[in-house]
């Protein structure tokens, strides 16, 4: 089941260009195949391996004048993301998997109402919230990319750019989440099993959905991956709701 969910996420992810840390954790929490911090672990792992594979495959010149201050940011945001995972985990479990599933609700709303480009660019204290908050959700679950993922795009910027800024800000966060998870002894062994075995499954969707992509507009697919997220959020909403009236 965990490699189905991988599956599920990695098809959604290669056809809109976002959602895979998301859907997985999300669906993992929901139907309780692993703890939420293991989820996270993983999502992480295989966020790693993706970019490194993007990284030695495409020409690669990132805008480091736009990149410093986001990477500051959503370091800081990674680790309070951090310590209030590490809270919630050994306190308040039920919380925890209430604010993933308001999370992904808030995400894919956020997502579906994303509108066209600015005339301007944004002044730097929008991109630092927007990167702060990514890196908030990045230590709590291994999400990203929501919140700067609406920021870029709508900014008047070359995709190309946007892409190749938020390869280097997720695997920034990526890298610092994990060393301070591995540090800490928090990165059990079922993370690292179940991200082994994920990594041909990934591999393996994203050649099949190169080759024989479905024949549906993006902005469909990227509604139907958005509803897939409502339902996942939903999910995890009741079960923890039902959860609390236990």
């Amino acid at each position: 089941m965990l490699l189905v969910v991988v599956a599920l996420a990695s098809a959604c992810q290669n056809l809109t260009g976002f959602a895979f840390a998301l859907i997985f954790v999300g669906l993992v929490g929901a139907l309780h195949l692993l703890p939420i911090a293991d989820a996270a672990n993983v999502a992480g792992l295989l966020t790693l391996v993706n970019g490194i594979v993007f990284i030695r495959s495409h020409p690669f010149r990132p805008r480091w004048d736009m990149l410093k201050p986001m990477i500051i940011s959503s370091t800081i945001g990674v680790f309070l993301g951090l310590g209030l995972l590490h809270f919630l985990t050994g306190n308040l479990v039920v919380v925890l998997r209430l604010l993933l599933g308001v999370t992904i609700i808030v995400c894919a709303v956020v997502l579906l109402r994303q509108t066209g480009k600015r005339e301007k660019l944004s002044g730097m204290r929008a991109m630092y919230v927007a990167s702060g908050l990514s890196g908030l959700l990045g230590g709590l679950f291994s999400t990203s990319g929501p919140p700067i993922v609406y920021h870029l795009y709508r900014e008047p910027l070359p995709a190309v750019l946007i892409r190749q800024c938020l390869l280097v800000l997720f695997m920034a966060n990526t890298v610092v989440r994990l060393t301070v998870v591995t540090i800490s002894g928090e990165l059990s062994r079922a993370s690292l099993v179940t991200a082994a075995f994920a990594v041909p499954v990934v591999a393996g969707v994203t050649w099949f959905v190169a080759k024989h992509p479905p024949p549906l507009p993006v902005r469909v697919m990227q509604w139907l991956v958005c509803s897939l997220l409502l339902l996942t959020g939903v999910s995890m909403l009741y079960s923890a709701l039902a959860s609390f009236a236990t």
